[in-house]
């Protein structure tokens, strides 16, 4: 830990991003976020591939860079060679988390494995986010989002059933959730850091944050056997719960997660006698006849336009929500009172990007800087925060360390 003014509660705390795209540098960013230092680590002139993932801008970095590569300080660094692996070591000393997702083994035939590291410095907290975590049969295997939600058993829920399976919303969804459970488990490891002094590593499979929010998938198949199945938009233990049309070509999602709340809706719907004692009474008789719910539910909202539906359902405390493309959420009233939008200078102009979340009342994280150009902080860290030279920054520049 370092003094910072930042009142922000990760103030103090010095992060190494060694990793690429998303999983580990999204753990990162969440950090920074919140007022941690997070140095960017970069292959000089090559950069971070997420730099060129996405849709390209004039400025040379995606979209997808300048938004989440939010609040870190770029420098370019090559760790395969004998001056990078050294300058890595002196960095690990002034550091208190290091975030990398190589390949299992890559980091140590570089000479820059956890043992090596925490002996330069035993405090080190140390994230490393792999396809399938750094032990078992499969360790050594690549993985990339696509290949998590698939291993991790959420690709073979999504879609229509005896359809095809298909992307569980994005193809990115395990990264984002492992670089969310990247933070938990690195502030779980400060927290213990604090009362013995000594680091550890977070070892995070992409795949295992997947399997984790899967709901009782695994107790059901292993207490009975059952194999749940792609429902399209519907889901177990709860009808009517899903998708439906409104007159206007719209949708709109209805979770009907109890009796009394499809009590409510079946007195919207004028059909009181359906709940209660009634034919659909319980989730146990709406599980039964779930195409026949869904389809009379469904006629309903039809008959309405969204705005109808969602007024009607609102007033009758009924959860319903629209189901929302991305320019219907830049017009969202709930999404503006809440700045869930943030307007960001880029190099490429002002910039929207999703704001900061958590929110903290006391202690708000921010949103400091876009992601910078390749290389743009090296003289900040490598002379401010090393003091290295002119002429030694001259040197390893000229052999392509940096």
């Amino acid at each position: 830990m370092f003094e910072s003014s930042d009142p922000r509660p990760l103030a103090g705390v010095r992060v190494l991003d060694l990793a690429t795209f998303i999983a580990a540098p999204y753990c990162a960013t969440l950090m920074a976020e919140f007022g941690a230092e997070v140095i960017k680590v970069e292959l000089p002139t090559i950069g971070d591939p997420l730099r060129r993932f996405g849709t390209p801008t004039g400025c040379g970095d995606s979209l997808v860079w300048l938004s989440e590569s939010r609040n870190k300080k770029p420098v370019t660094l090559d760790l395969r060679t004998p001056d990078g692996a050294a300058l890595l070591k002196r960095l690990v000393r002034e550091a208190d988390v290091l975030c990398e997702n190589f390949q299992p083994g890559t980091l140590e035939g570089w000479g820059l494995g956890w043992e090596t590291l925490s002996a330069e410095n035993p405090a080190l907290v140390m994230l490393r986010v792999s396809a399938y975590g750094q032990t078992g049969p499969m360790r050594g295997l690549p993985g990339f989002g696509r290949i998590a939600n698939a291993f991790g058993g959420i690709s073979f829920l999504a879609g229509h059933p005896e359809r095809e399976p298909v992307t569980p919303g994005s193809a990115t969804l395990a990264d984002y959730m492992s670089g969310m459970y990247g933070v938990i488990g690195v502030l779980l490891a400060l927290r213990a850091r604090d009362r013995s002094g000594v680091g550890q590593v977070v070892d995070i499979g992409l795949y295992e944050s997947i399997f984790r929010i899967l709901d009782e998938l695994a107790p059901a198949y292993q207490q009975g056997g059952f194999v749940r199945q792609r429902m399209g938009a519907g889901t177990v233990n709860a009808v009517p719960h899903s998708h439906y049309p409104t007159q206007d070509g719209g949708w709109v999602a209805i979770a009907c997660t109890n009796d009394k709340i499809f009590e409510r809706l079946a007195r919207l719907m004028g059909r009181p006698e359906l709940a209660g004692e009634g034919v659909y009474g319980t989730i146990a008789k709406r599980e039964a006849a779930r195409d026949e719910v869904d389809t009379m539910v469904g006629a309903w909202t039809a008959s309405m336009d969204r705005a109808g539906v969602l007024g009607k359902c609102a007033d009758a405390q009924v959860p319903c929500g629209p189901v929302y493309a991305i320019d219907e959420i830049f017009d969202d009233p709930q999404y503006a009172a809440r700045g869930n939008i943030a307007t960001v200078p880029t190099r490429i102009g002002d910039m929207a990007m999703a704001n900061v979340m958590p929110r903290l009342t006391g202690t708000p994280g921010a949103i400091d800087w876009a992601g910078k150009p390749l290389a743009s902080d090296n003289e900040s860290v490598f002379q401010g925060l090393l003091g290295l030279s002119d002429e030694e920054m001259a040197a390893l520049k000229e052999k392509g360390v940096i």
